[in-house]
């Protein structure tokens, strides 16, 4: 019995009086304990009949922030976890002592379903989703509701035909294929297609799937047709880099966030997926790839990867192309015109944000440079924030409060007297120097990859 029926039965017995047997039979309780809530009424009247513990929570209820933070990191570090791997995890490396069940019970009420769930779960999972979507109610019969279950699916399970692009260049889609392609080694092809007329416009064998080997496929893009509209790629290389032990974390691995700031750059749009068939042309034509390719690099004598760059470039991708493809130039074009060749090579370019330590030194990759600006030295103060930018090409640049400086590698462990040993003469060529019209900034390339990690926007 609640406490609003508890409260009147007691006032309708204070206030009429009644039979108190009566009363503690149909309260299920004492008549001692009915003399005692005669007392507290006319004492403290209706508040009395709260509980104590209204309002209150247990002393181990957790906050609420976990349980929003539970399901941020299973929808963007650990996605396609399944729940108890997914615990295991929380434990170990996020250092959340939370029980399984409050997990489970978090998700599932977030609407997130377990990718390891038994048939019986799923269904009535989908159940309460079309009963919250309205689409299933309880006047219906069981056989009604049997049918909707069973027949209909979501849209990202179903992957329906869609209509190809009009235009040359308006999806681009891109993937990497790790195969034994050549050799006794597995290399990675990175490969991209054009979604309108089915035109591969790039191709790049790497031993892994890695950020250079996209740039050199988009470079081939860039400079052999132009800018395109969109990049359609997988997002599975973003959870690979989270997932690193943050000291083994290095720029070229963080792969879609530095290919996502260079199209943001350029003004390429970037979708990703998870799901393979939302990009089903790549996946077929790497599955022709592997048909094809193989033989005829293995009939070719092909072993190395600048042999087999060599031929996929200048004759199988050009043969597959005129045997397979669409003739591109009977299409309208979204290609917008090619950039400069100075400008390619440091929009693909990988940034680092750096700082300064006391001795006026950068450290990039187990060496230390120093910020040049016409052959002389600059100073900043220590802990000072820079970017340290690698271009496609291999230059080093630094860009330091909105100004780009040229970088010396500093000879650590050289030793040279300049009373008995005799100077040599070199001649140093002036290096050249972009001007400050890229977006080499380091709070924008902060905020892109805090976007990237946590919300998933790349571009």
């Amino acid at each position: 019995m609640n406490e609003q029926e508890k409260y009147e039965t007691i006032k309708e017995l204070v206030d009429h009086g009644g039979n108190k047997n009566k009363v503690a039979l149909k309260l299920n309780i004492s008549r001692r304990q009915v003399d005692r809530l005669i007392i507290i009424y006319k004492e403290k009247g209706k508040s009395s009949f709260i509980h104590g513990n209204r309002g209150k929570y247990p002393t181990k209820t957790l906050d609420k922030s976990i349980s929003e933070d539970i399901v941020l990191l299973y929808t963007t570090k650990y996605q396609e976890f399944n729940f108890r791997h997914f615990h295991e995890y929380l434990i170990e490396d996020e250092k959340l002592d939370i029980s399984y069940k409050y997990v489970y019970n978090h998700l599932t009420k977030a609407g997130i379903l377990s990718p390891k769930a038994r048939k019986r779960t799923k269904k009535e999972f989908k159940k309460q989703q079309l009963q919250k979507e309205k689409k299933i109610n309880l006047a219906m019969s069981d056989e009604q509701i049997e049918t909707i279950i069973n027949h209909e699916i979501s849209l990202e399970d179903s992957h329906p035909r869609g209509e190809k692009p009009k235009y040359f260049g308006e999806i681009i889609e891109m993937d990497g294929s790790i195969h034994l392609w050549f050799g006794d080694k597995k290399t990675c092809l990175h490969l991209a297609i054009d979604k309108a007329t089915s035109t591969v416009v790039g191709g790049y064998f790497d031993y892994q799937e890695t950020l250079n080997g996209y740039y050199t496929v988009k470079y081939q893009i860039l400079t052999n047709y132009g800018i395109p509209y969109k990049f359609l790629t997988d997002n599975r290389t973003v959870f690979n880099y989270i997932s690193l032990n943050p000291d083994k974390r290095v720029s070229e691995k963080d792969v879609l966030t530095q290919f996502g700031y260079a199209c943001k750059q350029l003004g390429i749009a970037l979708e990703t997926t998870s799901v393979s068939q939302a990009k089903g042309l790549i996946e077929r034509t790497n599955g022709t790839f592997q048909g094809r390719l193989i033989n005829e690099l293995k009939l070719n004598g092909i072993n190395t990867l600048e042999e087999a760059n060599k031929y996929l470039t200048e004759i199988f991708i050009p043969k597959f192309n005129s045997k397979f493809a669409m003739d591109y130039k009977k299409f309208s074009s979204a290609f917008e015109t090619s950039p400069s060749d100075e400008k390619i090579n440091y929009t693909l370019a990988v940034l680092t944000p750096r700082k300064t330590d006391s001795g006026n030194a950068i450290k990039y990759k187990n060496k230390y440079y120093q910020p040049y600006l016409n052959n002389e030295l600059k100073c900043f103060r220590p802990k000072t924030e820079v970017l340290v930018i690698k271009a496609f090409k291999g230059e080093l640049l630094v860009t330091i409060d909105e100004k780009v400086y040229e970088l010396k590698e500093l000879s650590r462990n050289e030793r040279f007297s300049k009373e008995f040993d005799e100077v040599p003469e070199i001649k140093v060529r002036k290096k050249y120097v972009p001007p400050m019209n890229h977006p080499w900034k380091v709070a924008s390339f902060k905020k892109q990859i805090e976007k990237a990690h946590t919300n998933r926007v790349y571009a």
